[in-house]
């Protein structure tokens, strides 16, 4: 897709069709973000990325190093982990947050208190809150927590971020007793502003306020992994998602390959909008329920661009 007379020009399989304006939705989990040190994994090791994972039988029988502790590696950790495989996750920046919170779901208590309405021009770091991990959250019926100390008491060993492998040894960085206590102290400041909310309101809720274990962390801290002699045949690489922008021939994209935008108004290029990002127009704009909000509010401001491009 480029620029054309008029708009933009967008080349498919049927054709190129010209338009005034165009919406980007192809959202900003296209292709895995696999680190470059990934090309030092000993030839043995089979690596996977949760785009190419299907399930723990389809890896071989040995251990499994997970590298990437947000949703995506919590998640296939405690698979892989109930497949009777052994399990380790490396663990860098992370966003820890309960399923459940004094009886209500955590997307309820972020709802009710107006957190997840926070609007973009509103949130004083708006760069770092876009790129934030994703919370280390599950989905299942039953609604359980899934945290470190949850994987850890069943046997998933801990281990710091992966910064580098040299000669089949993996090192790993010597903050993660810090980075632990910082996901610790977020989420309990993130509970004592539902507290705070309810408290203002007079909320009617049973459950009283309290707090989670802090995360339980290894004696004695593993600094360097022999990846073989370990036993670990296989590394899910959980280290996130990028956008694939390599279609777009428009001059729109920042030094890392990002759409220059400002709440899905693509800076300097009328008409073209995006939307599917994290914290688009709002923190709820990173989940399901903030597309109906955001579509809504790029629709509207399309429809005054086009209207005055015919005024």
């Amino acid at each position: 897709m480029g620029a054309g007379a008029g708009g933009y020009a967008v080349e498919t399989n049927r054709g190129c069709w010209t338009c005034e304006a165009v919406v980007i939705a192809s959202g900003g989990s296209n292709i895995a973000n696999v680190p470059s040190l990934a090309s030092e994994v000993p030839e043995s090791i089979e690596t996977v990325t949760p785009m190419t994972y299907r399930s723990p039988e389809r890896l071989n029988d040995r251990g499994v190093l997970v590298v990437g502790a947000s949703a995506t590696g919590v998640q296939l950790a405690d698979e892989i982990l109930r497949s009777g495989r052994d399990v380790t996750i490396s663990v860098g920046e992370h966003v820890r947050m309960p399923r459940v919170y004094r009886g209500r779901d955590v997307f309820w208590w972020m709802d009710a208190a107006g957190i997840s309405d926070e609007r973009h021009t509103d949130i004083d770091d708006l760069v770092r809150a876009r790129n934030l991990p994703s919370p280390q959250l599950i989905g299942t019926p039953d609604r359980r927590s899934i945290d470190l100390n949850a994987l850890t008491d069943r046997g998933v060993k801990m281990v710091g971020r992966l910064g580098r492998i040299s000669d089949g040894r993996a090192q790993f960085a010597g903050s993660l007793a810090n980075v632990c206590v910082m996901g610790d102290l977020k989420m309990n400041r993130l509970l004592q502003s539902f507290d705070d909310w309810a408290t203002a309101t007079d909320l009617d809720i049973s459950d009283p306020p309290h707090r989670f274990d802090p995360t339980r962390l290894p004696s004695t801290p593993c600094l360097e992994l022999d990846l073989v002699a370990s036993g670990i045949g296989t590394i899910v690489w959980a280290t996130g998602y990028r956008p694939d922008y390599s279609w777009l021939d428009v001059p729109v994209l920042d030094r890392k390959g990002r759409i220059s935008h400002d709440g899905g108004i693509v800076r300097d290029a009328p008409g073209l909008y995006v939307t599917g990002l994290n914290v688009l127009r709002r923190r709820r704009s990173s989940f399901i329920n903030g597309a109906a909000h955001d579509s809504e509010e790029i629709s509207n401001h399309l429809a005054r661009h086009l209207a005055t491009t015919h005024a």
